[in-house]
């Protein structure tokens, strides 16, 4: 995959700006896809995440979350987005799911509007895919092309939901073996967890890292333990009390999406147990090396990220491709 990095222009701020030459790769998606059909899809669905984003800055985190839990179940194919029928089990209910992710009222609205001026064209995987990007760039990151022809699915799997998707509490080595599942290398994944420095975390899922190993990490760090009794503030002890509290992932820049997450797991300071491993874990050679390189290279974190999200985007659902379809409501399959 060859590398374009220039400099865009968006709103009068020069953002990074990457480039990949997918000519040579073998997939059924194209920058063009839509040139005849609804050339106006791209600037539809940016206007739209500006004013959704500015409306709440958290909105880009959502959407991009969103995103990710789409692609690693059956590939990005809007599986994630289906409301569960009577014939359907849809995944929004699988545990990683039912707690954490947001954003389908997001994608009801653009998806509303697309409707409006191309009906029957713009597929569900689509928009989505298109709007991670646009949240990504509105909160300070960068930019990349997105190729697009992906169908959506008649069908969702609450069962891959369940088992594919990484977990908080989950181990380095577990958590690298779902990225390779998936076609994603470590870089990919270290480089993609990059994107929680935007994040918000419910209490639930970050419990047993602040009354675990907190200390440990941050080395007894005065300040850290002044950052620790305020997470301990936010979440209880005790299971069930406070579990729906949130705070953000990356207690310094929470709504600017830059490197400081590797900054906070180099201080120790990581919220999830996951993302903490990724440095201080003793499997974790390889993945300290990335988390150091990011923390120390805004730009080399920016190039991956756009190259990592473009390779996830690219996971794709064959048979969705074959017998898939545009929904016209991205909750329910066509009748």
């Amino acid at each position: 995959m060859k590398l374009l990095l220039v400099i865009c222009i968006v709103h009068a701020i020069f953002i990074p700006c990457f480039s990949f030459d997918v000519s040579g790769m073998d997939l059924p998606l194209t920058l063009d896809y839509y040139k005849s059909t609804c050339p106006t899809v791209f600037d539809v669905i940016r206007k739209e995440m500006e004013c959704i984003v500015k409306e709440d800055p958290r909105n880009a985190a959502i959407i991009i979350r969103l995103h990710f839990h789409d692609c690693f179940v059956q590939g990005c194919d809007g599986s994630v987005l289906l409301d569960e029928t009577e014939s359907l089990k849809g995944e929004k209910k699988a545990s990683p799911n039912i707690n954490s992710l947001k954003g389908y009222k997001i994608i009801d609205r653009i998806k509303n509007i697309i409707e409006s001026e191309c009906p029957g064209v713009v597929s569900c995987a689509d928009l989505l895919t298109i709007s991670a990007r646009d949240a990504t760039i509105l909160v300070g990151g960068p930019y990349w092309d997105v190729p697009v022809g992906r169908k959506d699915s008649k069908t969702a799997s609450y069962a891959l939901a369940t088992t594919n998707l990484p977990t908080p509490d989950e181990g380095l080595i577990s958590i690298i073996a779902k990225f390779y599942y998936q076609g994603l290398s470590v870089e990919d994944m270290v480089a993609l967890i990059g994107a929680h420095t935007i994040g918000m975390a419910q209490c639930r899922n970050f419990r047993s890292r602040i009354y675990g190993d907190f200390r440990v990490t941050t080395a007894l760090n005065p300040v850290s333990a002044t950052y620790l009794a305020r997470l301990q503030e936010i979440c209880p002890e005790s299971s069930g009390e406070g579990d729906r509290n949130v705070t953000a992932m990356d207690n310094v820049t929470p709504n600017l999406f830059d490197n400081s997450i590797y900054h906070t797991l180099l201080r120790g300071e990581g919220l999830l147990c996951s993302d903490q491993a990724m440095y201080t874990s003793m499997f974790g050679i390889q993945t300290r090396r990335i988390v150091s390189k990011y923390a120390e290279n805004p730009v080399a974190f920016f190039e991956q990220f756009s190259k990592s999200m473009v390779k996830m985007g690219n996971i794709l659902n064959s048979k969705s491709l074959v017998d898939g379809e545009v929904r016209r409501n991205c909750r329910f399959v066509n009748t």
